[in-house]
């Protein structure tokens, strides 16, 4: 019967399936539902439905949908449920030409943009009628689902929250930062859905690719290569020299959807540049708004072990400088994301956080990806589980080695320091801006019996491999060539005995380091012993990234200190702001070396990164902020630097309070000179946000940030009149 006709809901009536699904709060139009919920529907036909007349539904999604690859399903609509893990539809009332159903999907759905339809049947035709598209992701509120997580403080943080905080600097001065996810920004869960209809996986299969994304391991692999662009046109491209003219400092973003609505807007061609917090920041976005427990977290002194057997060696020159001559390097920092699903891969004991990896590093499987890799296994020593395990085992557990090479370019190895990388791991606390140590879910503590059982049964299976035997460790090498193998003869020596210099030493700062003021520190030596020591010592200092690249040596010292037993010697070291000014990189870091020779004894070198800080951006918001009414917040910073300064650029954003992002010029700026300005903001959605406020400069870049709590409009109802007595 072709007047036997239906109509979908209208965009009002998807609200109350919103609401009972936390979708309310996704600035998207249409119906978004969880897996595993039931949703309510509403059909009107033109006409009374025949009782006699029956009704089946069908659910597709992707390319060639099939009920053998989970990618359709075919039900019939019924007066009870089946109850069994798959779709089914419940009349609900049937009222006049009005039917109102139920839909039950599994928990273990493929997520993405679904098309619904249905076919009407009686005795004589049948007839089918599309009812449009509705869109389903992971659900962390259902018990049965991979991604489940029963405690809602955490569901409220790594689900809800629209903005976080990321931890940068180094161990002994953590900075941070407020970085807007702004996961539920009006096309971000459209673009999500685009990223993964763009991945390598799809083009490769796009049939097998829509039917693996029930599976959330899956789904944050392919997330985690297409975050960046070095295999296919993803969404960011990395960069860690400082030449950004042909796209934006990475210094510069304060959030996420900026980024992914610039990649849609440049026809998915990458942005450019992001780096590692970048790279961290936008896939918690995206894992966050595809339903997927996300955080950000950091790890000081990260180390990247290139040749995977374990060993950092960093090298010095015979006057103390950093040489770049290693293909492995020891970060201050790097971020990464954790997300939370069960591995039913693995094996239930290693279900909970996965380590999820976008920047690029090494290759794994032949791409740039990193992840999922449990953090259970990283702790246990299970680095031939998949995915990256040995890799990220290595970022935090490796041994930084110290070599010095003659200028015959001979090398001879003078320090192993077995506890200098994983210092110490961290995330944002749940509900708060503070930092929370995460590091005894990686390891075990440092030197520890249970630490040193776990690292010698990596080594074994690191030199099984080295010896021939069977690689069945699919993801212990990255760099995609498993013919090379570790080098079995360094890792039999890393922890060999050195001879003893018999002193010790440490640079210890005078003050608070400051970008725009000279950086003062002392070099503390100690003798330890009842001799004598004649100690030649070569200092060097060099600005650096934060990779702890070396980009500008600024300072070469040569000292001959006399020390008697026990005693202890200082020796102040100045390195000024005219030095490092033009050669200070993004980061804010700088390197001081030590090389220290003991006439007739051993060699030791010291070492410190020193991390910069920034003056802060106070924000004070006035009043009370109400949603959609015109608000206010003063903004105090100072120019840091001993000169004027004439460009200063003004960011401001915040999901919720900025529609995408306000910009301004500042005027110039007097040397140390304080500045105050009134910055205005319409809030478009109520509950806890943040306002995030940067001021850049060629030779800074300050950010600050506010938390805001966002309210409704009070009403007051009209009160009786009443005679005064």
């Amino acid at each position: 019967m072709e007047d036997d006709k239906s109509s979908r809901d209208s965009s009002d009536a998807h609200i109350p399936n919103r609401i009972a699904h936390h979708t309310d709060v996704y600035n998207s139009p249409g119906l978004l539902v969880r897996r595993g919920q039931p949703f309510t529907i509403s059909l009107e036909f033109s006409r009374p439905l025949d009782p006699k007349q029956t009704i089946v539904f069908t659910v597709a999604i992707g390319p060639e949908p099939s009920e053998t690859n989970n990618t359709k399903a075919v039900f019939p609509l019924s007066h009870t449920g089946n109850g069994n893990g798959s779709w089914y539809a419940v009349q609900l009332s049937s009222l006049s030409n009005v039917l109102r159903t139920i839909i039950y999907s599994p928990a273990s759905a493929v997520i993405g943009r679904y098309d619904l339809s249905i076919e009407i049947s009686s005795a004589d035709r049948t007839s089918s009628h599309p009812l449009g598209h509705f869109m389903m992701i992971f659900n962390p509120w259902n018990p049965a689902d991979d991604v489940y997580l029963s405690n809602e403080d955490e569901r409220a943080e790594y689900i809800m929250n629209e903005s976080g905080i990321i931890y940068m600097g180094s161990l002994k001065n953590i900075q941070y930062f407020g970085w807007n996810y702004g996961q539920f920004e009006e096309g971000i869960l459209d673009i999500c859905f685009d990223i993964l209809d763009r991945s390598l996986e799809h083009k490769r299969n796009p049939v097998a690719d829509y039917s693996k994304r029930s599976d959330p391991a899956y789904v944050g692999r392919v997330i985690s290569a297409m975050i960046n662009s070095n295999d296919e046109n993803g969404v960011l491209e990395g960069k860690w020299e400082e030449d950004f003219k042909e796209g934006v400092d990475p210094t510069t973003w304060n959030g996420s959807a900026d980024i992914l609505l610039k990649w849609r807007k440049g026809d998915y061609q990458p942005v450019k540049y992001g780096q590692c917090w970048v790279f961290a920041g936008v896939m918690c976005t995206v894992l966050r708004c595809l339903g997927i427990p996300t955080r950000v977290v950091t790890n000081y002194n990260s180390a990247h072990n290139a040749d995977g057997n374990l060993n950092i060696d960093i090298y010095y020159d015979e006057d103390g400088k950093v040489l770049d001559i290693s293909p492995d390097s020891i970060w201050n920092f790097h971020c990464w994301n954790e997300s939370w699903f069960i591995r039913k891969d693995l094996g239930s004991q290693y279900d909970g956080w996965q380590v999820l990896d976008s920047t690029p590093q090494e290759l794994s499987t032949g791409i740039y990806c990193c992840g999922p890799a449990s953090v259970k296994a990283i702790k246990e020593g299970e680095v031939d589980l998949s995915y990256d395990c040995m890799f990220i085992y290595a970022e935090v557990n490796a041994d930084r080695i110290s070599w010095v090479q003659s200028k015959d370019e001979t090398k001879t190895k003078v320090y192993s320091d077995t506890a200098a990388i994983g210092l110490c791991i961290s995330t944002k606390a749940l509900g708060s801006i503070q930092p929370v140590d995460i590091t005894n879910n990686y390891k075990y503590q440092e030197g520890s019996a249970k630490e040193r059982e776990i690292y010698s049964k990596v080594y074994s299976k690191l030199a099984a491999r080295g010896s021939g035997a069977e690689n069945t460790v699919s993801h212990i090498h990255r760099n995609n060539k498993p013919e090379e193998k570790p080098d079995i003869r360094a890792l039999a020596t890393r922890r060999d005995n050195l001879k003893d210099p018999g002193i010790q030493g440490k640079f210890k700062l005078v003050d608070s380091p400051v970008v725009g003021q000279d950086v003062n520190l002392m070099l503390v030596l100690k003798n330890l012993t009842s001799e004598f020591k004649n100690v030649k010592v070569n200092i060097s200092s060099s600005s650096i990234m934060y990779t702890g690249r070396p980009t500008r040596e600024l300072l070469k010292q040569y000292r001959s200190v006399f020390l008697i037993p026990y005693q202890e010697e200082k020796i102040p070291i100045q390195i000024y702001y005219s030095e490092y000014e033009k050669y200070l990189t993004s980061s804010n870091m700088l390197q001081v070396s030590a090389l220290c020779e003991v006439k007739d004894g051993g060699k030791l070198v010291i070492r410190k990164d020193i991390s910069l800080e920034n003056p802060s951006v106070n924000i004070r918001v006035k009043g009370e902020v109400v949603l959609d009414k015109l608000a206010m917040a003063e903004v105090t910073f100072m120019n840091p630097l001993p000169k004027p300064v004439d460009d200063c650029l003004l960011l401001v954003e915040g999901s919720g309070l900025v529609t995408g992002q306000l910009t301004g010029n500042l005027s110039y700026l007097r040397p140390m000179e304080t500045t105050k300005f009134w910055i205005e903001f319409t809030p478009y959605r109520t509950g806890n946000r943040q306002l995030l406020v940067e001021i850049k400069s060629a030779r800074f870049t300050l950010k600050g940030f506010q938390n805001v709590r966002v309210n409704k409009m009070r009403t007051f109802g009209a009160q009786p009149w009443r005679p005064s007595q």
